[in-house]
């Protein structure tokens, strides 16, 4: 198995990895000026309990960082890697973070 490969697709609006040239899971997401709001994400049970979903959702969240956008964490994924990784945390608004929990 080759290192997987994570890229955003923005016209499909989500995140992707793939691994050895195979879609092994996405992060589906929505943006308005100064937000992306994750709804949904999704690793092909074939690619299961190998860590892709951690790998995704750090990539993702890493580039919302980098846009400068406030993360929206409505996909219970994502909602749960945040609340795991405290330094990621910070891209929840304040004001939203008692709404995911966080």
């Amino acid at each position: 198995m080759s290192e997987p490969m994570v890229l955003d697709v923005p016209e499909w609006s989500r995140f992707e990895i793939h691994v050895d040239g195979r879609l092994a899971g996405f992060a589906q997401y929505r943006t308005e000026p100064g937000t992306i709001r994750f709804i949904h994400t999704e690793i092909d049970e074939a690619y299961e309990g190998q860590g892709l979903g951690g790998k995704l959702a750090r990539f993702a969240l890493d580039a919302a960082r980098t846009r400068g956008l406030a993360v929206y964490p409505d996909c219970p994924f994502i909602r749960g890697w945040i609340a795991k990784h405290e330094d990621y945390q910070d891209l929840v608004p304040v004001e939203a973070r008692p709404l995911y929990g966080l």
